[in-house]
């Protein structure tokens, strides 16, 4: 038999099996028995939050695609391409993928501490420890410290080691935060138009009741060269900057929220608050060539940071593990009177809690669309204490200009405004007390009283500026 014809045979045949396979597992795999895992970081990207293509869930599974030339290919294995030795572009950048590392939720080699004493330093030097950053935090009067870890010793043994020795101080890993960002939006049927008519949103002139409220931000870099931040009472200040060695964040999620928080209104971004006083840390540093992350130790030095700075709220649009020491730093916030609202989390419904949103001191903001649907990616939970636009937000792209952001990111400014203005306004109110009187006057949604995907309802804006007893339902 000639060989051309025993090839096509031998095609015809795996063809067969290979059908039978697909048919046997479609239950399992309802998009298709192939697939190959993506291992993607979550960046800060306008565009792709999701790693690129066609990726599910923030960076995981990924169906087959487009071959290369332009022409379709199943989403299948291509066994046979394999066998007779074509590999089509899609597959070779998909191995390509899987063999790139993701980023870890902890600085490698590192531990933090916060109230060391001299002797104990002295000790853990001894032990082949070394101090690679040392700072002193106010709220607690003691040295942070930033320890790199003996070779061949193990985080975990690291972490052991250090709190068996200093019981009196705090250790934990350097866990690392990142922003929370979704994918772009797109307008549609020209609909860009701004999402804060759902909350109802007070006018300029009733936002004279404000009294110019003075808002603390930790977030990625911010373009202060933005037209939508033009004239604005803008404070930028960067945690890194004694590092040189250290790559600046990117611009487009710190840039994003600080116009939504103060962009001037005549501009295409116009803010909720453009009279109040914002003061933005940058306590993140670029990993990679798409990638924002900040180590736990610049988050508590930025805390610290706006501790003495006078502002009354601060803006958390991050997200990541829980840590003793970024919990003591928002604490020592709250006793200071300054409220501390972060963002949910973009994980989906079925993950676990993300910090600083999950600590009991921290007001966490979920994120609607405008029909008062959960955005599809927004953490769920038993946290979750307040919901707000993030969905289709229009407000400033990193450059130039303005577009629609999705995400819990967000939706958090909205309350961050919203609680600024109750600061203003009444002064006396603890953070606590700020929290409450939002909750109280949310629009309930979902379950009656507060359930796990809205909290205590959608943030009701239209009595911000009344009286007192006008913030009860």
């Amino acid at each position: 038999m000639p060989a051309h014809i025993l090839k096509n045979r031998i095609r015809q045949v795996l063809a067969g099996i290979m059908v039978l396979v697909a048919i046997d597992v479609a239950p399992v795999f309802p998009e298709g028995p192939a697939f190959s895992f993506i291992a993607t970081a979550h960046a800060d990207d306008d565009d792709d939050d999701d790693g690129g293509g066609s990726s599910r869930g923030g960076g995981g599974f990924r169906t087959g695609g487009e071959g290369s030339g332009g022409s379709a290919r199943s989403s299948g294995p291509n066994f046979l391409d394999r066998l007779f030795g074509k590999r089509p572009v899609q597959q070779r950048r998909a191995r390509a993928a899987r063999r790139a590392p993701s980023i870890p939720d902890r600085a490698p080699g590192e531990i933090v501490a916060l109230g060391l004493d001299e002797p104990i330093i002295a000790e853990l030097l001894q032990a082949g420890f070394t101090v690679d950053e040392r700072v002193t935090i106010a709220f607690s009067d003691a040295d942070l410290v930033k320890l790199q870890i003996p070779q061949g010793m193990t985080l975990d043994a690291a972490r052991t080691m250090v709190a068996a020795q200093a019981p009196n101080a705090t250790v934990d890993f350097n866990h690392l935060y990142r922003p929370e960002q979704g994918a772009a939006g797109v307008c549609g049927n020209g609909n860009c138009g701004l999402v804060r008519d759902l909350i109802g949103w007070p006018g300029a002139p009733v936002l004279a009741c404000a009294a110019s409220p003075h808002i603390g931000l930790v977030d990625t870099a911010i373009n202060p060269a933005h037209a939508s931040l033009a004239g604005s009472q803008l404070e930028t200040i960067r945690i890194g900057d004694q590092d040189a060695s250290a790559a600046e964040s990117s611009r487009q999620h710190g840039t994003a929220v600080a116009a939504l928080l103060i962009g001037r209104p005549t501009s295409r971004a116009p803010g909720l608050l453009p009279d109040a006083r914002l003061v933005a840390v940058d306590a993140f540093r670029r990993i990679g060539k798409s990638a924002d992350r900040a180590a736990v130790y610049d988050l508590v030095r930025a805390l610290d940071l706006l501790t003495t700075r006078n502002v009354s709220v601060v803006n958390l649009s991050l997200s990541g593990p829980s840590n003793t020491l970024l919990e003591k730093a928002v604490d020592a916030a709250s006793n200071r009177g300054i409220v501390l609202v972060a963002a949910a989390g973009n994980d989906g419904p079925a993950a676990k809690p993300v910090y600083p949103a999950g600590y009991d001191r921290v007001i966490a903001v979920t994120a609607v669309d405008r029909g008062r649907t959960p955005y599809r990616r927004a953490v769920r939970g038993e946290h979750i204490d307040i919901a707000a636009p993030g969905v289709g937000v229009w407000t400033a792209a990193s450059v130039s200009g303005a577009r629609q952001k999705n995400g819990t990111s967000f939706a958090a400014p909205f309350v961050t405004a919203a609680a600024a203005i109750l600061k203003a306004t009444r002064p006396e109110l603890t953070p606590q007390q700020v929290g409450e009187e939002l909750m109280r006057a949310a629009d309930d949604l979902g379950q009656p009283g507060k359930d796990p995907i809205y909290g205590w309802g959608l943030l009701n804006a239209r009595a911000l500026c009344q009286a007192p007893a006008g913030m009860s339902r």
